[in-house]
C-alpha cells in the first residue's frame, strides 16, 4: 500500500472516529432528513440466509453468475458496497483486505470474498475500478467476486438480510451501512462485522466458526472453544475471562458458606 494510500485512509478513518458515523454518505452535503437517516441499519432477521439462485453479473469476467456460485460452498465475507461511493467505501474495503490477508487464509480454498453492489445503476467496469483500485491485493482481487445486478435482485438480496438503505438524490449517494456481512457456505447469516474494526486474528475466527470445521486448523476450533463474540464491539473476546470471573465468584460463596457454617457448629466439649 503506497504512502499516499495510507494517509488518504487513515484521514477517511479519523473523520469516522471523530464524528461518529456508521454510514457511507457525505455527511456535509447531505439532505436526509433524521427519519430517512433513523432507517439505515442492518439488522439480519432470525435464522437469516442469502437466496443463492440470485442472478448478478459478476465483474471480473463480466459474465452471469448466481449468489450460490460466487459463495462456492465456503464461509462468505460479502460486503455491500456502492462502486461508486466517494466516502466510507473505499477504507472499507481497503482495511478488510488487510484483515483477510493478515488470516493467512486462501482465497478460493478457505474462504470466499464477494462484493455486491447496492447501486443497480453501477455496471462491470467501476465494480472492476473499485475492486482492482481499493481492495491492496492483486492476488486477493483476482479471487474475489464484484457482483452487479438489477434492482429486483439487489432488493431480495438486502432485504433477506435486513440491510436498510436510503438514496438521497440531492447529493446523487446512498447513506448505508459500514458492515461486513459473515455467511456460511449455505448462505446462513453468521454474523455481522465491522469492516472499519477488523483484525486478522478475529476474521480468522469468524471464518473458522462460519466454516463449521473445514476451515482453518485444529488449533482455531480449540481456540473457538474458549472464545466468546461480542455483538456489542463485534470483535472475539476470550470466553476463558468470563468462566474465571464465575469460578471466582463460586469459590467465594463457598468459602463464606464455609466460615458460616463452622461459626454456627456447636463447639465439642
Amino acid at each position: 500500500m503506497s504512502r499516499a494510500r495510507r494517509l488518504r485512509l487513515a484521514a477517511s478513518l479519523l473523520a469516522l472516529l471523530v464524528l461518529g458515523l456508521p454510514l457511507a454518505v457525505a455527511p456535509a452535503a447531505a439532505r436526509l432528513n433524521r427519519i430517512e437517516l433513523a432507517r439505515v441499519a442492518v439488522a439480519p432477521p432470525s435464522s437469516a440466509r442469502v437466496p443463492l439462485d440470485l442472478a448478478f453479473t459478476d465483474a471480473s469476467g463480466d459474465r452471469p453468475t448466481t449468489l450460490g456460485a460466487a459463495l462456492g460452498g465456503r464461509p462468505t465475507l460479502m460486503l455491500p458496497v456502492d462502486y461508486t461511493c466517494g466516502n466510507v467505501c473505499d477504507p472499507m474495503l481497503a482495511m478488510s483486505g488487510a484483515a483477510l490477508a493478515a488470516t493467512r487464509l486462501v482465497a478460493g480454498r478457505d474462504y470466499s470474498l464477494i462484493l455486491v453492489g447496492i447501486d443497480p445503476r453501477d455496471d462491470a467496469a467501476a465494480a472492476r475500478h473499485m475492486l482492482g483500485t481499493e481492495l491492496g491485493d492483486p492476488a486477493l482481487a483476482a479471487k474475489a467476486a464484484a457482483l452487479v445486478g438489477d434492482a429486483g435482485a439487489v432488493d431480495r438480496l438486502t432485504r433477506a438480510l435486513g440491510y436498510d438503505f436510503v438514496y438521497d438524490a440531492g447529493t446523487d449517494s446512498f447513506a448505508h451501512p459500514a458492515a461486513a456481512i459473515l455467511l456460511t457456505g449455505d448462505g446462513r447469516v453468521a454474523r455481522v462485522l465491522s469492516p472499519l474494526a477488523l483484525n486478522g486474528g478475529d476474521l480468522r475466527l469468524a471464518l473458522v466458526e462460519a466454516g463449521e470445521g473445514r476451515t482453518g486448523s485444529l488449533a482455531d476450533r480449540l481456540v473457538l472453544l474458549c472464545y466468546g463474540y461480542d455483538a456489542a464491539t463485534g470483535i472475539y473476546t476470550p470466553m476463558i475471562r468470563r468462566i474465571l470471573s464465575i469460578a471466582a465468584a463460586a469459590t467465594i460463596l463457598a468459602m463464606a458458606g464455609g466460615i458460616v457454617f463452622l461459626a454456627r457448629r456447636p463447639r465439642q466439649a
